[in-house]
């Protein structure tokens, strides 16, 4: 699987798993859902785990970028706010970032 895909599906655990809570807390959802939140974070974790990196933190500066846009495309399609003309701006200077983090040709 590639970089991209673990990303993808790992920010679709963590926001899905975020969110779970979120109902509960702020929605009024059973507590049910905390255990489809908790099982989606542990997802989300151990997916970042797959991203190959010497350095841990590499690989989660460079989900950030994914994260961000992830998130926005949640807002849009949960939530149906549609992101405006600065989201996208932000969201490309993100993952430019991201690809640099990730692809950037690193000294031996």
């Amino acid at each position: 699987m590639s970089h991209f895909a673990i990303y993808a599906v790992a920010a679709g655990a963590e926001i899905g798993g975020c969110f779970a809570f979120w109902a509960w807390l702020r929605l009024g959802q059973p507590a049910y859902w905390l255990v489809l939140g908790i099982a989606l974070l542990v997802i989300f974790a151990l997916l970042l785990t797959r991203i190959s990196s010497d350095f841990a933190g590499r690989a989660y500066a460079a989900y950030g970028g994914i994260y961000i846009v992830a998130s926005l495309l949640w807002m849009w399609g949960m939530e149906g706010n549609r992101p405006d003309r600065w989201d996208l701006v932000g969201m490309a200077v993100c993952l430019a970032g991201a690809a640099i983090i990730l692809l950037g040709p690193r000294e031996a």
